[in-house]
């Protein structure tokens, strides 16, 4: 989609009524449904984390960003994810953490951040976080400065591919929770994106397909 057209809807999407855990529940794996119905996690005391979901043009025509992170010890090694992460004691809000963060692991600048809304908070049980996801919009075109100790890769996805239902795929793997497994993923190029973050990319999804 050219962005200009974008654009053109960014009033829409902003009154856009959330779908939340039914959007959420479209791409959670088998394990996840049942955690899907809480809504209060605060008796766990989550961690707070936040993230960027940014679109921009490139050619002119609609992206959307994603990274690759780096392998390290750890649950979420080497998964695709929007940019952003945990909450630091000066951060005022969880908007200011996903423009930092946003900044520090792909270079873009706050200031060339418009953010539309906020989306609704997904919990993860293996990492005990509780996640806020932002949508954000930057007019010109990017170049993007990855953080190497964080970053393996940058994503470019057009929207276009985005919105195919095609590229929706259940993909066979191993988990946090169980050992191979078949869950709900968003297939780009050679990656797949599941979990907290496909679930994320499914409220934005249902979005965008109401509006556009």
């Amino acid at each position: 989609m050219d962005f200009l057209e974008f654009i053109k809807y960014v009033p829409k999407i902003e009154k856009e009524k959330l779908l939340a855990a039914d959007a959420h529940l479209k791409m959670a794996p088998l394990e996840r449904v049942l955690s899907l119905e809480e809504t209060d996690y605060s008796y766990k005391n989550p961690r707070k984390a936040a993230v960027m979901m940014l679109f921009y043009p490139k050619n002119n025509q609609t992206h959307l960003v994603l990274i690759v992170r780096n392998s390290y010890p750890g649950i979420h090694s080497s998964q695709i994810a929007f940019p952003g992460g945990k909450v630091e004691i000066e951060d005022p809000s969880l908007k200011h953490t996903a423009l930092r963060e946003t900044h520090e692991e792909i270079g873009i600048h706050p200031e060339k951040i418009q953010v539309i809304k906020a989306f609704t908070e997904i919990y993860i049980p293996p990492s005990n976080f509780l996640v806020a996801p932002f949508m954000g919009i930057s007019h010109s075109e990017l170049t993007f400065t990855q953080q190497l100790d964080e970053v393996a890769g940058i994503i470019e996805l057009p929207i276009a591919d985005f919105l195919n239902e095609e590229n929706i795929v259940m993909k066979r793997m191993n988990t946090s929770y169980a050992t191979d497994i078949e869950v709900p993923a968003f297939k780009i190029n050679e990656h797949y994106v599941w979990g907290a973050t496909a679930m994320m990319m499914s409220e934005l999804k249902e979005v965008l397909k109401r509006v556009l």
